[in-house]
């Protein structure tokens, strides 16, 4: 055999050699890529994504486009290194350590459910924010959401207990119960007033002292929201808070006469809270390229994101800047009506 033959022989080997290596070797890194659009005024398998009872809705056109991110890996479902290598070499993917996905203190699947929760939550959030911003009245109630094995609520609270009083003193929100807890001297009783099921009780629960040295009675509070009509959102299999402000968009949208988006394809992103206030979202390079494909050509974009965001736009989607559900519909009814301005996102 010529040298030249044994030179391409052995090359052949180690390329085949490294391939499959390649193709079984698996590695802790996750591989993030643009992921489903859903339309929040429209349909996901024949249903409607946003369904509003007990309130006149009105008819809506266009699109307002909640975008997702896809992933593979994972502790339970690792990649191999040939997945991570095209992932790297694909500038619409992000390969990203799979600990920033996965954090060893939780499994997979923990995960998975703490998202799950926080896309329950977004759309609670979403329809609060959209009443407040329409200044339609609603209540809060706080609830027991677990208490903590060996403190002293285990077995005097229960999940689902909703706190309406704590000493005697009507409270309302998660905050004005820790610090009615924390204003009593640690080792001290204090008393809830409680609605569990159909029963009204007050339960006296000991306190010990905390952190920072103030007293604690072991329980995780949850906020939760009495509203005068009934919103439903369907979104299938999708998790996280990210979609809140497009969920806050499409309950409004519906909620009031008149179109939002004039008909155009409109896609965004980011947390939303009660009050309206837009928070970041992770992500934001694959979920532009997702609108892009889906035909969005307005992008409205969390304010903390825009400098990421304007290093990694799509040609021909143009960034809105929404510090607020508020500025979102300014924005938007400027874009409908060309009166006003749109807030653009700047590199700054």
């Amino acid at each position: 055999m010529s040298r030249r033959a044994l030179t391409l022989l052995v090359a052949g080997f180690l390329v085949l050699s490294l391939g499959v290596m390649g193709a079984v070797m698996k590695v802790p890194y996750v591989v993030l890529s643009p992921g489903p659009t859903e339309n929040t005024i429209g349909e996901v398998d024949k249903k409607p994504v946003i369904t509003i009872t007990g309130r006149q809705t009105y008819p809506t056109s266009g699109q307002l486009n909640l975008v997702t991110v896809a992933y593979q890996g994972g502790p339970s479902s690792q990649i191999d290194l040939l997945t991570a290598l095209r992932g790297w070499l694909d500038p619409t993917v992000a390969v990203v350590p799979q600990s920033a996905i996965f954090p060893e203190t939780r499994s997979q699947q923990q995960v998975e459910e703490e998202n799950t929760a926080e896309m329950a939550n977004s759309q609670d959030y979403a329809t609060a924010a959209a009443l407040t911003e329409l200044k339609i009245p609603y209540g809060t109630a706080v609830s027991v959401a677990s208490t903590e094995k060996g403190k002293p609520a285990d077995g005097k609270l229960r999940k689902g207990d909703e706190i309406t009083a704590v000493g005697g003193k009507p409270v309302g929100d998660v905050e004005g119960i820790s610090e009615a807890v924390k204003a009593v001297e640690p080792g001290r009783d204090v008393t809830f007033s409680i609605t569990r099921g159909q029963e009204k009780l007050d339960v006296t629960v000991p306190t010990v002292r905390g952190a920072g040295g103030k007293a604690v009675v072991g329980m995780v509070m949850q906020a939760r929201y009495k509203f005068p009509f009934d919103v439903d959102i369907n979104v299938g299999d999708v998790g996280g808070p990210s979609a809140g402000l497009m969920f806050s968009l499409g309950i409004l949208d519906k909620l009031t006469p008149g179109e939002l988006t004039g008909g155009k394809d409109i896609a965004g992103t980011g947390t939303i809270d009660p009050s309206g206030a837009v928070g970041p979202i992770g992500g934001i390079a694959q979920k532009m390229v997702g609108a892009r494909k889906a035909g969005a050509t307005v992008f409205l974009t969390p304010a903390d994101n825009c400098a990421e965001a304007m290093k990694a736009v799509p040609d021909g989607l143009r960034l809105v800047k929404a510090t607020s559900l508020h500025e979102a519909v300014q924005a938007l009814d400027a874009l409908r009506t060309g009166k006003g301005q749109v807030p653009a996102c700047s590199a700054g």
